[in-house]
């Protein structure tokens, strides 16, 4: 079986002290913002956008950035992880994989509004460090990602 990867953006979205999840309904997990980045697009854009449009947060991401440039090259914002991750195994052979920008982001308020056809508003859940740790209820690397997404925002005192 050949292995269909994509790439995708993730935001762990930041405000005071709790990270908004939301229980993913094709996935049947708990995940932060994100998705599939799009053909003309930079991965710090797409998670920027993604954010929007699932929770209509605009978020400022807590990414760093190089300054290594040149008239050919530009540092972009880099992601604070980035992952491999299973998304269909049939057989025990992986189907489909994304390859996932992970971007930790504050937002300024917890007033999620999602755009069309997206997830309600009421399905989205912000979730302190103390809910996170040890909840068999998220995914090991959301429980761990979400706890640094966290302590990585609240340490920049907005």
């Amino acid at each position: 079986m050949e292995t269909t990867r994509h790439f995708v953006a993730t935001v762990y979205v930041v405000n005071d002290g709790a990270v908004a999840l939301h229980e993913h309904e094709k996935l049947d997990m708990w995940l932060p913002a994100g998705g599939h980045i799009d053909r003309d697009e930079l991965p710090h854009e797409a998670a920027l956008r993604e954010t929007r449009e699932e929770t209509g947060l605009d978020v400022e991401l807590i990414a760093p950035e190089d300054d290594l440039d040149s008239a050919t090259a530009t540092s972009i914002p880099k992601p604070q992880h980035f992952l491999l991750e299973d998304i269909n195994i049939c057989d025990g052979q992986v189907g489909h994989q994304h390859i996932d920008f992970i971007y930790y982001g504050h937002a300024p308020t917890r007033e999620i509004a999602p755009g069309p056809d997206e997830t309600a508003a009421e399905a989205w859940e912000w979730v302190t460090s103390e809910e996170l740790a040890g909840n068999e209820q998220f995914p090991a690397d959301v429980r761990e990602a979400g706890r640094q997404a966290i302590e990585t925002v609240e340490k920049r005192q907005f």
